[in-house]
């Protein structure tokens, strides 16, 4: 084995996930996160030179109980398990160790939360705003443009299932005006085209004409904010649980939200499994399947209501 310090080895490992796996710098700096907490439970020297088949199954173990302690949930712990388990079998394919000591231990379980979800009333109340006469437009100047930015953030949301960082990450050439599809870059840089409808194109076009006034000479992204540069997540996040509390709604708002609505109405109508996967970008079929476990539940709702056997008297 090569001698090299264990911050050669953890560099190189963060180079392999960003450049060969094509990993968003959101992601690494979480598994930079979950190997520091390894690093500190077996209290490992980052300037020495390591020999990782000194670490146990013990030693994993260990730290994973201390975590435990320290709060961390199940859901948390098996992405900690996952990236351990990614760094050895890094460090296994380029002979920095000759074993996985991550590999078949169990993270603690934790119960399943179905996404929570609008029903089409409440999307209705949230997504239909009532355009400004001339006179009210030249009043409020840029909060005006501001409410037709946000409403065409939550539209396209909501019409095409995106991700938070799908959706700040749009440009102007990724909208094709004609054939009225996105282009979006997912997980992973995987990208994928979605189909979107009317209300959204309207929505879309309004804001456009109003970003022409406030974005940068530059700027290519679709959502500016009043400085011109792009929407950041977090601005994203604020602004659509404000618009949330404008439009009456009780519902704390947040962007997944509007994804997670539209996978489940959406399987609630087609029944294809197949095709929502294609549209939310999903790697795995069995994280699309969740939204069946909601489409059930409505069924089991309805049939509650109406099957004359069922109703309490």
């Amino acid at each position: 084995m090569s001698r090299q310090t264990l911050t050669q080895d953890l560099d190189k490992f963060f180079r392999y996930l960003q450049t060969e796996r094509r990993y968003s710098l959101h992601t690494v700096a979480a598994y930079r996160r979950d190997i520091n907490h390894l690093i500190a439970a077996c209290s490992l020297d980052t300037e020495q030179v390591l020999d990782w088949e000194t670490i146990k199954q013990a030693d994993i173990r260990h730290c994973i109980a201390q975590l435990h302690r320290k709060g961390l949930s199940g859901r948390s712990l098996q992405r900690w398990l996952s990236s351990v388990r990614s760094l050895f079998n890094f460090l296994c394919r380029f002979n920095r160790a000759t074993h996985n000591p991550a590999t078949g231990i169990p993270a603690p379980r934790t119960a399943k939360r179905l996404p929570k979800t609008l029903n089409v009333d409440e999307i209705n109340q949230l997504l239909e705003i009532e355009p400004l006469t001339a006179e009210a437009r030249k009043i409020n100047g840029k909060k005006d443009s501001l409410r037709y930015r946000d409403n065409a953030m939550m539209e396209l949301t909501y019409a095409c299932g995106l991700r938070l960082s799908e959706l700040s990450g749009i440009d102007l050439p990724d909208i094709d005006w004609q054939q009225r599809t996105l282009t979006v870059t997912g997980k992973g840089q995987k990208q994928r085209r979605i189909p979107f409808g009317g209300k959204a194109h309207q929505a879309i076009t309004r804001w456009v004409k109003q970003r022409e006034e406030m974005a940068d000479e530059n700027e290519p992204a679709l959502f500016v904010s009043s400085r011109g540069s792009r929407l950041s997540n977090s601005s994203i996040q604020k602004r659509m649980k404000k618009m949330a509390v404008v439009q009456g709604l009780s519902a704390n708002l947040y962007p997944h939200m509007l994804r997670h609505s539209f996978a489940s109405h959406l399987l609630e109508s087609s029944k294809d499994l197949r095709a929502v996967q294609e549209l939310l970008g999903h790697a795995n079929l069995s994280t699309t399947q969740i939204y069946t476990h909601l489409d059930f539940q409505h069924l089991a709702g309805v049939y509650d209501n109406a099957h004359p056997r069922a109703r309490k008297k």
